[in-house]
This record gives structure tokens, sequence and C-alpha cells, in this order.
């Protein structure tokens, strides 16, 4: 099998000019060319009035060896890779021992992919997750968007089946390298799941909101198909730790009803908001270490201008879709603004996971079709300036109160109702106070807003070099500086507030036997890079329970 890429096509072509268009681009007669696969379909817009489709596609041709060596200095065909996942290690159907029974902490994308591929290697995890079941948890969250239900701390945006991607726009890349192709393994199971197949081909992918809970019930009960199990409300407060040779390890998990279970192999896979559970690991000793992340807002603007600045002429075409945008700018200090989260055609969400406390993102269904585009504007942060929110130089939660301590600025400024503080970006712009009301762009957050000035919600630093940029951003897309763009705020969940170290068998430095996986231990971002990690977090476990001597074969890639 061959891989062609860079075969670049008008939008409207039919399936017979693709074909057709790689005999021209090969030099190959019909009768060659055995069989097409499509691997990957993006947007080359650089040119907007003749945008193309840029396609990578697999080949089985009559002769690959003479065509390679024919278009040996042509870096766009080469032999496709080999992307089959090989399992480490595969339990044997009735092995006369069985492994004892690893937990997984956390039904997010980390957790679940963790739980599916030991499923998978015959090892039976238990799952435990604080929230409740998708339809519950949806259910909830969106009763208390609609001032039906009142705030649940366990169930709503970041706790719950699925995890915080699950209210997203659903996005599917990553920039983590992937030699192994761990992502394709990912994706190949959501599409096994309910997603739609489009996943596996489109340069940027994304599932939806509501696509989304399908796809986390079908990995569930793949999950429980293969011996797993997985509990719902069982919140786990505190790990058993015990002494060792090399320091403590993990011995098992108490639960918020006093219950303990049993374990010496625990993947925490919790996520970036289990703040409650980074302050138990801090004081068992666990190793924590403080980490940047971002804060700022998230800022709407009309689909139809971002389509516009990025479309051109095309703009409306119906293979084209919702444009999305990603932007950076670069401060004198060093600092850097830039868009996170982007959701073409979406809404802006609210997301807190604490009482009394206001947080923003942002979501799409799969077809992107609300009014407004949002994005997060965020500014990043450095460890000193969380040094004044924490307890002492080092402290590894000072990320979190630095994040409580704005939460509750903006939850104040909303009116202490979880209505959240907007702004128009013409009056924030000028350092005017926020009582304006929304111009012709209407807010799309639930449960409601309040006009305020946001820079009270923000510190210093941040208004400053939001003011800076986002004028910065009007040289990249025309009209992003508009006045009546509207601002809502705070933005404060871009990435985890600590990471959890570890070594090269994935484990604690500090804390044998517990496996600090995905985003909330600070090595994932994003629904994609979190499967992955929890792939190779279950190939670690995998590798240590399956120990010489018993009954397995190894699976393991060249």
């Amino acid at each position: 099998m061959l891989r062609l890429s860079e075969l670049k096509l008008p939008l409207d072509h039919t399936d017979d000019e693709l074909r057709q268009a790689v005999l021209k681009r090969l030099g190959l007669p019909a009768r060659s060319l055995l069989g097409l696969k499509l691997v990957r379909r993006s947007v080359d817009a650089r040119n907007k009035d003749a945008i193309r489709f840029s396609y990578s596609l697999d080949l089985e041709v009559a002769d690959p060896k003479a065509l390679l060596q024919r278009w040996r200095k042509d870096p766009h065909l080469r032999p496709a890779p080999d992307t089959t996942y090989r399992f480490v290690a595969q339990l044997e159907p009735g092995a006369a021992q069985r492994p004892e029974r690893p937990i997984v902490i956390g039904a997010g994308p980390c957790g679940y992919f963790a739980a599916l591929v030991l499923a998978q290697m015959g090892l039976r995890p238990l799952l435990l997750e604080r929230g409740k079941p998708i339809k519950e948890r949806t259910a909830d969250t969106f009763g208390f968007w609609r001032g039906q239900r009142s705030f649940d701390p366990d169930s709503n945006v970041q706790f719950g089946e699925g995890g915080a991607g699950t209210f997203s726009d659903g996005k599917l890349y990553s920039q983590v390298r992937d030699p192994r192709h761990l992502g394709r393994k990912v994706l190949e199971e959501l599409v096994a799941c309910g997603a739609n197949p489009e996943i596996l081909t489109l340069h940027h992918p994304h599932i939806g909101t509501f696509k989304l809970a399908t796809v986390v019930r079908g990995l569930r009960s793949r999950i429980e198909a293969l011996g797993g199990e997985i509990r719902f409300r069982s919140e786990v407060v505190r790990l058993e730790i015990e002494a060792a040779p090399e320091g403590q390890r993990v011995c098992g998990v108490e639960l918020a009803d006093g219950s303990c279970l049993t374990a010496r192999h625990v993947v925490l896979a919790v996520g970036h908001s289990a703040r409650d559970t980074f302050a138990s690991l801090h004081s068992d000793g666990v190793l924590l270490e403080p980490k940047p992340f971002s804060i700022g807002v998230r800022l709407e603007h009309p689909q139809a201008l971002i389509d516009a600045a990025r479309w051109g002429p095309c703009a409306g075409h119906p293979r084209l879709g919702a444009a999305e945008y990603k932007l950076v700018h670069h401060l004198g200090d060093g600092r850097s603004v830039y868009s996170f989260c982007m959701c073409p055609g979406g809404l802006v969400v609210a997301a807190a996971s604490e009482p009394g406390h206001l947080v923003t993102n942002g979501m799409s269904q799969h077809s992107r079709n609300e009014r407004n585009a949002n994005s997060g504007i965020v500014v990043g942060l450095e460890l000193e300036d969380l040094l004044p929110y924490g307890r002492g130089h080092g402290d590894p939660l000072a990320g979190v109160a630095f994040q409580r301590h704005w939460e509750a600025k903006a939850f104040a400024l909303g009116g202490g109702t979880y209505r959240a503080p907007i702004q128009r970006l013409d009056d924030f712009l000028a350092g005017r106070g926020g009582s304006r009301p929304p111009g012709s762009i209407q807010p799309s957050y639930a449960p409601g807003t309040t006009p305020a000035d946001l820079s009270a919600c923000l510190p210093e630093f941040a208004v400053a070099a939001l003011r800076e940029a986002i004028p910065a951003f009007e040289r990249s897309i025309p009209g992003y500086a508009m006045g009546e763009a509207l601002l809502t705020g705070v933005e404060t969940r871009t990435s985890s507030p600590v990471r959890i170290p570890r070594g090269p068998d994935l484990q604690s430095l500090n804390t044998r036997g517990l496996y600090p996986a995905g985003e909330g231990a600070g090595y994932a971002g994003g629904i994609l890079s979190a499967g992955i990690d929890g792939i190779r977090v279950a190939e670690a476990v995998a590798s240590s329970l399956l120990r010489p001597g018993q009954q397995c074969r190894s699976t393991a890639p060249p």
C-alpha cells in the first residue's frame, strides 16, 4: 500500500474526478489502480478565490515497488505506515492465575480508554466515577442552564460520565507526538461506539455534544461486555497508602461512603477540575507540582463574520461548513494571548464545578449551526503569577487558589446567581464601565448574563494583555475587534493547575502503583490526547501486572 499526499482538487469535485486526479498525478493507466482509500481531507484556503480540498490517500497499485522507484524523488508518495494497534500483552481466557483487578478513577476520555484497553487485555478493570451516567448528567446540566435545576457540584460540565469534553465542541485533533498512531486507535474505537466515520478522515474532526453522549454510552457498554465494571456516584476521597522500601505505595482507595477497596494498581484520571482530589493527594504526601495555565474570557462574534474572513467568496459553501480560527499574539513581556477551544456555530456555557464560583466554556453541536462563533481568548500565566495565592513558595495548589479567587469575583460580578458578567468589546477596550446592554450580538450563555466591567474579575496584567492582543487579531480576521463583539467572563480551566510527576514506567515518582494520567495530572489537553494517554497508562499497568510465568501472550509491536 502506498500513501499519496497533497493532492488538491476544487470543492465541487466528484468521486470519479478524485480517481482521475490520482491517475493523472502518477501517470498511471486506469487498470493499474486497484484500490483507493481516503486517509485525510483538509481545506487549503490560502487562495480564498479558489479554495481547494487537499487529500491524503492510500493506494493499492499493480506494481508498488516500480511506482515508488519511478517517483523516488517525490516526497508526497511513500509507503503507507502501519497504523494497526497491537496490545502489549493479553491474558489468556481461562488463565489459572488471574492478576489483581486494577482500579481506574474517572470516567472521562482518559479513564474510559484506560479501562477499555485494560478490559481488551483481559484485566477486568473497576472504574469509579464520582458523577452520574451521561443521561442523568445531561439532564442535570441542561436543567441548570435553563434554570430548572439547582447547581449540582458532582453532576455538571466538569463531573460525570464522559468528563469535561462531553460538553464542548468535541474536537478530536491534537499536537501531541504520536509515533505509534495511538490516536488512530482512539478514533477507531469512537467510531465503533457510534461516532461518524468521517472523524477518521477529516483534518480537524469533531463530534459535537449530543453525539458524544451516544459515543460515551457505547464505550461504557464495550468495557462492561469485556468484563470491566463501572460504578457511578462513587467518589474516591483518598488513597490508601502504605510504607514501602521505595518510599510509599498505594494499596487501595477510600470512597465517600466510608467503604474501602483494595488495589495496588490505580489509574488516576480525574480531570483538571478535581480540586478536592488534588488537596487529598497533597495531604497524603503524593508528589504534586504547580503548573502554568491561562486565564481570560469567552469572545463571541457572528459566525458569518468568521466565515467571510476565512472562506471569502466561498463562505456558505455546503462542503465547507462553519469556519474555525486559531490566533496568537506575543507580548513584549514574553507572555502570549491566544484563542482556546474555539467553537464555530456554538454556545458559551456555564462550566462551574463549585458553588459560589463562575466559569465559562464553549460548546458546539455536530451541526455547528448556532448564530455565534465563540472562543476563549486567554493570557498565559507564569508560576510567579500564582505565588501570592499559595501557602508559601512552591505550593502545588497555588493555581487552584488563583482559579477560585477569580471565579468567585466573576460569580459576584454577575450578581451571585450564576449569571455571567458580559461586556461589549468596545467598552472593554476603552476601559469604560460595562453597564451598556449588548447590541446586535446577543449572548448565548445560560442561565443568563449581567452587563458589567470585566476588568473586575481579571488580573490587571491579563486585562492589559487582552486590550493589546484583540485589536492585533484584526489583522488576521477583519472585523474581529468590532465594537459589538461580546466578552463573557471568566475562563480559567484551560488546563490543569497541577502536574503529578511520573517516571518512565508512568507511575508516580514517589507513590508506587499510582498511575497519574490525562489532563488532570498534566499529561493531556483535550479528548484525543487524553485518550492516547489513557492507552499508554493501561499498557504500563498491564506490563506490571502480567509478570513472566503467567498465562499471557505478548502481542507487542516490533
